[in-house]
């Protein structure tokens, strides 16, 4: 049994890492700002030997909350962190919304960067026979060779600048035998995508994303990889 880190844990891609990973026997630190039904009934499922605890009111933007989260687990292992939470706002060329654009590479970009930091002492503790690791969602938005469409000004800068912090935390952290993945989930059908009928489900996206991290190692550190396992574009 590991023990998980996820980050945005209550709905989505989020709640469907906490889940599957419950399911197989993890244990789960779901950490967001608030909790869900379906998160609440993970906690509280006495069926599962795999614990979920829920940390909530952690916006991961803010400094004090990231530091009352690393006082809470209380020098607590991790074995794996999932930097999960992320938002989205509309930013179009007539229509920047530069406010929107800081809030996404504030909570995009710089948060996942400020978690994993102050999560290294728990991180270095880990004695996990699959190795200790970070995983970075980002996406195929982020990807300038992929880029056929432009638009999304704000989502896009943001996904390019936490696909760039993740490669450089897999070099700073190897030596430490950390392995970093950054992680596009597919087009998938959450909240975030208003429910697009074309994506795939949370279930089939998380486990893809799962196998790449159950399958990362040292090597393959600093891939940026699609769930189904397609090695993608910068």
């Amino acid at each position: 049994m590991a023990i998980y880190l996820v980050t945005g844990a209550n709905r989505g891609i989020g709640y469907e890492y906490c889940k599957q990973l419950q399911e197989r026997g993890d244990e789960v630190i779901a950490v967001c700002r608030h909790s869900s039904k379906e998160l609440d009934a993970l906690a509280n499922n006495t069926a599962s030997r795999a614990k979920v605890q829920i940390k909530t009111n952690i916006d991961i933007s803010d400094n004090g909350a990231i530091a009352s989260l690393v006082q809470s687990l209380n020098q607590q292992p991790l074995d794996v962190l999932i930097n999960n939470a992320g938002i989205y706002r509309q930013s179009r060329l007539n229509d920047l919304n530069i406010e929107g654009m800081r809030e996404q590479f504030e909570v995009n970009a710089i948060a996942p960067l400020k978690l994993t930091q102050a999560l290294l002492p728990n991180l270095s503790k880990s004695t996990a026979s699959g190795g200790k690791k970070v995983a970075i969602m980002t996406s195929r938005m982020g990807s300038i060779s992929d880029n056929t469409s432009g638009g999304s000004y704000g989502y896009r800068l943001s996904k390019v600048a936490v696909s760039m912090a993740g490669k450089s935390l897999s070099h700073d952290l190897k030596p430490e035998g950390i392995a970093v993945a950054i992680l596009h989930p597919g087009l998938v059908s959450t909240g975030m995508t208003n429910f697009n009928e074309n994506g795939i489900s949370p279930e089939e996206s998380v486990s893809g994303l799962l196998e790449r991290i159950d399958g990362l190692t040292l090597k393959t550190t600093g891939t940026f990889w699609h769930a189904n396992g397609e090695v993608l574009p910068w």
